[in-house]
């Protein structure tokens, strides 16, 4: 029987807090009239002369990236004639020039709207407009995706792969990409400009502050759009602030300032690399190796093969990705400290995998666009997978509820509620939305959860992809994780699809390693650690799975295409 929020032990108690590692604070101050440009000067103080980030061969210092980044805060203030407050949309992979976008739109008082160069121009039309961008840097390989969304933004900068690396290098780079590799069609924007003539415009001698507030918007991100229209999280500056601090307090006892290289495969426009990498590992003083394609496994090795990198972080598809390429094993790992896993769940088998390849425990931290992310970590100094999200960070408090709202006791499986400064004022232009998700301060993941007596926390489940089978709950998770055991098994998803007899029955898509692999060698797998209402009653081979490009398996692409073969 669930507890009334005042009665419950969990919330009441913080029984996590009793396990947190040595040293870490319950709470951490933030102040509310700090801002991001802020804290950037900080950095830029402190580390001035250590690399920031490296792309392509091409390293910028944290001197060189204030010097850049306040030539395009200049640019956008003087030239574009934006104001405070207007949104500028940043659509690019990793390279040198989205960090530079990143610090200089907000050092002139924008708001940043980061935007997946893979959209449609569908997509695309839908955030521009939402979210009422004034400008937009785009790389030209997806420069015809933006005339097709016909959208009128007033003010387009363009930028090649190649614009931070130095001639003759960045010529030869321009060329392949647009006239060998032919990755780059034809488009007419007839009123852009290109990146670099943005930036060279303008030197940074010029350049003045706006002034700005801790409630000012930093940020408009976007979720994914993979439960239906894809809404903008509005994160303040002191929501971001806050999760950097957060974080810091949690990492900071087993990082070295100005000493980290950290390897950055996931893209800065989704909001785990953003803040993890970009923001809190910069807070340090750390050097991200941006990496543009993770998709290419071939190339991603060879780019880390020799790095001594001490960080990584990833998906869990990534990980496998990885693991399943005989070169990997080849990698220079003597160095690596930190493996963090997040943005989906991290299986125990690619876990154990990673840390019998790397010597390094994989670390699965939990978080959301809504959250800035981080609500919860898992101690840097596990020493091996421990199946939890790990333990909520300072100055966060979460609850598990039941469906009324009603706090539930420790051990039960509830929805998981958080509530603290790195949550957002909500959904931009969507009240309805908004009111939907928070309630008193307190924001509804969607996640299936449970809190064990030591306060680490065991991710069950998203809420809405639970799959009824005759009234019993069967999490897609736990199946998963099973079938990711089998030896021939390299990617697994599992839905409900429509049954007349239980209401909905498991169905797995599955990525063969081996051909040879058959569907009733999966299900009698599955039926050594499942019960039966669990099992798969139907199995789908298919040579790949449908993927976010930050590698999350999109179940709901699955379910709108599954049949019941």
């Amino acid at each position: 029987m669930g507890k009334s929020e005042n009665s419950s032990n969990q919330s009441t108690e913080k029984v996590w807090l009793k396990h947190y590692p040595k040293g870490v604070r319950a709470d951490v101050k933030v102040d509310p009239n700090k801002t991001l440009p802020d804290l950037f000067e900080e950095i830029f103080a402190k580390y001035g002369d250590k690399s920031a980030f490296t792309n392509m061969g091409k390293t910028l210092t944290y001197a060189e990236l204030d010097q850049l980044s306040k030539q395009f805060a200049n640019y956008l203030l003087k030239t574009a004639k934006l104001k405070k407050g207007d949104r500028v949309a940043i659509m690019m992979p990793n390279l040198l020039q989205y960090p530079i976008c990143i610090y200089g739109a907000l050092r002139a008082g924008m708001t940043v709207v980061n935007v997946n160069p893979l959209y449609t121009a569908k997509e695309l039309a839908h955030q521009l407009k939402d979210s009422g961008s004034k400008a937009i840097v785009v790389l030209a390989n997806f420069a015809h995706t933006l005339q097709a969304a016909n959208t009128g933004i007033e003010n387009v900068i363009i930028t090649e792969v190649g614009d931070m690396l130095p001639a003759p290098k960045r010529w030869i780079v321009n060329f392949v990409v647009k006239y060998i590799k032919k990755m780059v069609k034809s488009f007419s924007l007839p009123s852009s400009v290109s990146f670099r003539k943005a930036l060279w415009s303008w030197d940074a001698g010029g350049f003045s502050r706006p002034t700005l507030k801790g409630d000012d918007i930093a940020f408009l991100q976007y979720t994914g759009g993979t439960t239906g229209v894809s809404k903008g999280a509005v994160l303040l500056h002191r929501n971001i602030l806050a999760n950097v601090e957060q974080a810091k307090e949690w990492i900071s006892s087993s990082l070295t300032e100005g000493g980290e290289l950290v390897v950055t495969p996931l893209p800065l426009y989704h909001i785990f690399s953003l803040t993890a990498n970009c923001l809190i590992f910069g807070s340090i003083g750390g050097h991200n190796y941006l990496i543009t394609n993770p998709r290419d496994i071939p190339n991603f090795i060879k780019e880390i093969k020799y790095l001594r990198f001490t960080v990584i972080t990833g998906v869990n598809t990534l990980f496998n990705g990885l693991l399943n390429n005989h070169e990997f094993s080849n990698v220079d790992f003597s160095k690596l400290k930190v493996s963090l896993g997040g943005g989906m769940a991290v299986q125990k088998a690619v876990a154990d995998k990673w840390q019998q390849v790397t010597n390094c425990a994989l670390v699965e931290a939990y978080g959301l666009t809504e959250t800035s992310p981080a609500v919860c970590i898992n101690p840097l100094t596990i020493k091996e997978f421990n199946g939890s999200i790990g333990l909520p960070i300072s100055s966060t408090d979460v609850s598990i509820r039941d469906e009324s709202g009603a706090a539930l006791e420790i051990g039960q499986e509830g929805e998981l509620w958080v509530k603290g400064p790195q949550v957002m004022q909500g959904y931009w232009q969507r009240q309805d939305e908004t009111d939907k998700v928070i309630s008193a301060g307190w924001l509804k993941t969607g996640d299936i959860a449970v809190m064990q007596p030591d306060g680490y926390i065991k991710l069950v489940d998203r809420k809405k992809d639970m799959i009824l089978v005759s009234g019993f709950n069967v999490y897609p998770n736990q199946i998963e994780e099973e079938v990711a055991k089998h030896p021939e098994v390299l990617e697994v998803a599992a839905i409900g699809v429509p049954d007349e007899k239980s209401g909905e029955a498991v169905k797995l898509f599955v990525v063969k390693r081996s051909a040879s692999l058959t569907e009733q060698q999966v299900i009698e797998f599955c039926s050594k650690s499942l019960t039966r209402y669990k099992l798969p009653k139907y199995v789908e081979f298919r040579s790949e799975l449908p993927k976010t490009n930050v590698g999350k398996i999109l179940r709901r692409e699955l379910r709108d295409t599954a049949t019941a073969s």
